[in-house]
């Protein structure tokens, strides 16, 4: 009996040590958050593995109005989409991407006005005065709500997308999440930096109104389930002392 009851002990302990361990980006007692009145919203530059899409308008783009609503007899005039079937193009590892009649030209590092321009020159040997319109399909934000398996990959559609946009998409703030606990986890030339926000009184909008990046991180901290996290650990270790017991029982009985 007594191996038993030291056996118990030991899994109770080992137990113990597995609760909560979901939780992720935990931060110590006395880490200093980045500030954010100095936060700022900067252009995105291209980097390598983006998926772009590309459209060309020859002529300053002057059908682009004619193509926007739909009238199919101005296709033509889209160059590198004129399926209307949306085709992307990767960059490179290294900064390339392969466009069709100019082949490579770099343009990772740059912003998507800059690339812009880039592209217009590299085409302006082959078409009059073309015009592009380029967006990276790729763009996304991480957003982990406060429940484990609840985290979600956002796609940037929209170029002013809130905090509190991004957490809507993702469900908003599960169960367990502690709304004046938002970490915002930002890379910046700088480095990374992570700004706490706290969305849980009505003078928290001002911080849900913070515009998302692409790769942004937006991690609600958990409360931890301490006693439904052992309750659910311990169950089957209760299970099996029970059977113990019940055989010892039986044992010392038939003697």
């Amino acid at each position: 009996m007594r191996m038993i009851v030291i056996f118990a002990l030991i899994s109770l302990f080992g137990t113990s040590c597995t609760i909560n361990k979901d939780l992720l980006f935990q931060s110590a007692p006395n880490f200093e958050y980045s500030k954010i009145s100095k936060i700022s919203v900067s252009d995105y530059k291209i980097a390598p593995n983006d998926e772009l899409s590309i459209q060309l308008y020859p002529n300053g783009g002057e059908r682009l109005l004619s193509v926007s609503t739909g009238i199919t007899a101005d296709d033509k005039n889209n160059i590198l989409n004129q399926s209307r079937v949306l085709i992307t193009y990767r960059v490179k590892p290294s900064g390339m991407v392969e466009l069709p009649e100019i082949g490579e030209i770099e343009i990772a590092g740059l912003t998507l006005e800059e690339a812009e321009f880039r592209i217009e020159s590299a085409y302006s040997e082959n078409y009059h005065d073309p015009y592009i319109l380029l967006n990276v399909t790729n763009n996304r934000v991480l957003v982990f709500p406060g429940e484990a398996g609840q985290a979600s990959v956002i796609t940037l559609e929209n170029k002013n997308t809130t905090v509190l946009e991004a957490l809507a998409l993702a469900g908003g703030v599960r169960s367990r999440g502690i709304s004046s606990k938002i970490k915002l986890i930002r890379s910046t030339p700088e480095g990374r930096e992570v700004y706490l926000l706290d969305l849980s009184t009505i003078q928290g909008l001002e911080n849900a109104s913070l515009i998302v990046q692409a790769n942004d991180i937006i991690y609600v901290s958990s409360n931890p389930e301490i006693a439904s996290g052992y309750l659910t650990q311990i169950t089957p270790i209760v299970s099996v002392f029970s059977s113990l017991s019940l055989l010892y029982a039986v044992i010392v009985g038939l003697r």
